[in-house]
């Protein structure tokens, strides 16, 4: 739990998915209340859409555990972000007896939620 100046945080490190992916749905979350966060993201196919779903309601949790006069629904993300991870490098065999470098990149997700209306 991690309680900032301007509101409620939390941060997953190392998620197996490249940032390029998750900054789009990302891009649809940020100023908006964290229900229809929430319910917006039950409703993507996208792998990245279940990642952002767990890190946004473990802010709003913390939120919540710290502050038990908040109510869920006057939340809002008003901070996202989606940085580069560690990248792991592969072999990928290719025809010929050559090596192809593969690149396995992460992400880190860290989201930041306040009251509506406070000064952030």
């Amino acid at each position: 739990m991690s309680a900032t100046k301007s509101g409620y945080r939390a941060v997953a490190r190392g998620l197996p998915m490249s940032a390029k992916k998750v900054r789009p749905v990302a891009d649809h979350l940020r100023r908006i209340p964290v229900i229809d966060a929430v319910a917006l993201l039950e409703h993507m196919p996208n792998k990245s859409a279940r990642l952002l779903e767990k890190v946004i309601k473990s802010a709003s949790a913390n939120a919540l555990y710290a502050n038990k006069q908040l109510d869920e629904s006057t939340l809002v993300i008003s901070e996202l972000m989606i940085d580069e991870g560690r990248q792991e490098y592969r072999i990928w065999p290719r025809a010929r007896g050559r090596a192809d470098r593969l690149i396995k990149r992460s992400c880190h997700i860290s989201v930041t939620v306040d009251v509506k209306g406070a000064k952030a």
